[in-house]
């Protein structure tokens, strides 16, 4: 009698949450334009990136859109993150390598300012960084379909979107050298 009352609990538990998920959803999409400042042109157009505005290390805001013109990956990343720091020496190799035709836009998750500060400087990342704000995050992740991190997306000189990668791969740095050219 126990095993069907909790069958019939964690099911009544898991529907619940999936249709508050499901509200939450639809509630993020009319969100979305004001929430993480989507431009209209770009959030039509399936290819290209979605635009966002978040703060830099000065506090000035930074748009995704104002990179065009270059390559863009876009590191999402939090300090508390093991793969996330165990992959700044290759990103670090990437930056150097390729600086001259991309640039890396940082995107703190799920930190306080302070912990993203002193992981900034504790790892010495030269590439532009951002915060993303914990009440900005689920608009975040649902625009660049963001599961775990690491996630890495890469942006062509005309904004569109390339490739979104979730954790930490090899494989990613292998597509980097093929897309911009071995130098």
């Amino acid at each position: 009698m126990k095993k069907i009352f909790l069958t019939f609990a964690l099911l009544a538990v898991t529907i619940s949450m999936m249709a508050a998920c499901a509200n939450k959803s639809q509630k993020a999409q009319t969100n979305e334009t004001v929430t993480a400042q989507t431009t209209a042109a770009e959030a039509d157009d399936d290819e290209m990136a979605p635009n966002f505005e978040l703060p830099d290390l000065q506090g000035n805001p930074r748009k995704l859109s104002s990179l065009r013109g270059k390559y863009v990956i876009i590191d999402f990343w939090g300090s508390w993150c093991v793969w996330c720091i165990r992959g700044f020496p290759a990103m670090k190799d990437v930056y150097a390598k390729y600086k001259d035709d991309l640039e890396i836009l940082g995107v703190d998750c799920q930190d306080s300012e302070r912990k993203w500060r002193t992981a900034v400087e504790q790892y010495e990342l030269p590439w532009l960084q951002v915060r993303c704000p914990d009440d900005m995050m689920s608009d975040l992740a649902q625009m660049y379909g963001i599961e775990g991190f690491p996630t890495k997306a890469v942006v062509s000189p005309e904004g569109k979107l390339l490739k979104v990668v979730v954790g930490e791969d090899p494989a990613f740095y292998t597509y980097l050298d093929e897309l911009l050219g071995e130098k």
